[in-house]
């Protein structure tokens, strides 16, 4: 094994003796990646992490990748990512987001409700072409990996005095991998135009959650449960952040209004 593999080893061993013994929960609290709010309000406990443009360039709509996603359904996570994407999106600012999804078919079934009479005609808002159009479309991708680790540091543990007790927890440590991706694609011309790549390793303790890595909890859009939502989360944060590069050197497309907010300061 390499002598950094080595002090990789000895690093694991370090929090894997610290990791013993210790519980504690705290609301709103963990160091999360990907948490807060987005709205009429701006972003709100945002993560520090995440790159933000300083206005809107147009109107965006997160689209399913068709392929889905590669991960387990063992880990039990969510079926898709994109309401996680959709909060990064909101919260950076690049973009006015608009649903596709079940904010969209509620829509259109509150309009089958009025031309069915159901719904009440005075002071009605549920109208027909006030829909806004979602002039670039956002598709991700993801592929999780895990591998077992375990074995090669425990041999390493294994030849270190006071060390070697930790060689059974050892064996529960698991590297695991995500790759994210996000493409851009102009919905006037059809055209790609931005593409961009994140990922994130870490080492899996198997001991109360704990890991190694720049990564700390996720919590926001069920992502927080497990240790590979953690990592999958911090993998499109940092295909998010690349992705702002490139969103930055975009001319503004014109913007519809705005949603109507309360007057500065009333009630």
């Amino acid at each position: 094994m390499t002598p950094a593999r080595c002090l990789f080893a000895v690093s694991v061993a370090a929090l894997l003796l610290s990791a013993c013994g210790k519980s504690s929960t705290s609301l709103g609290e963990g160091g999360s990646v990907v948490t807060g709010s987005a709205g009429p309000a701006g972003a709100h406990h945002a993560a520090r992490e995440l790159v933000r443009c300083d206005a809107p360039v147009a109107t965006l709509a997160l689209v399913e990748n068709p392929n889905g996603y590669s991960y387990s359904s063992s880990y039990q996570l969510p079926s898709s990512p994109v309401p996680l994407i959709r909060l990064m999106a909101q919260q950076s600012g690049c973009f006015r987001v608009v649903d596709r999804a079940a904010g969209l078919k509620a829509t259109v079934r509150e309009q089958e409700l009025k031309d069915a009479g159901i719904l009440r005609r005075e002071g009605n808002t549920v109208a027909k072409g006030k829909g806004y159009e979602a002039q670039y479309s956002l598709t991700p991708s993801l592929t999780f990996s895990e591998q077992d680790a375990g074995r090669q540091i425990g041999s390493v543990l294994q030849a270190i005095p006071y060390l070697n007790k930790l060689v059974g927890a050892a064996e529960h440590v698991k590297m695991k991998q995500a790759q994210a991706a996000l493409l851009l694609t102009d919905n006037e011309t059809t055209e790609q135009i931005a593409a961009a790549t994140g990922s994130v390793e870490v080492a899996d303790l198997g001991v109360g959650g704990a890991m190694v890595g720049k990564l700390g909890g996720v919590a926001g859009a069920g992502w927080s449960n497990s240790n590979e939502g953690k990592v999958i989360a911090a993998a499109f944060l940092d295909a998010h952040n690349q992705l702002v590069a490139q969103v930055r050197e975009l001319q503004a497309k014109v913007l519809p209004p705005e949603v109507a907010k309360k007057p500065s300061g009333g009630a």
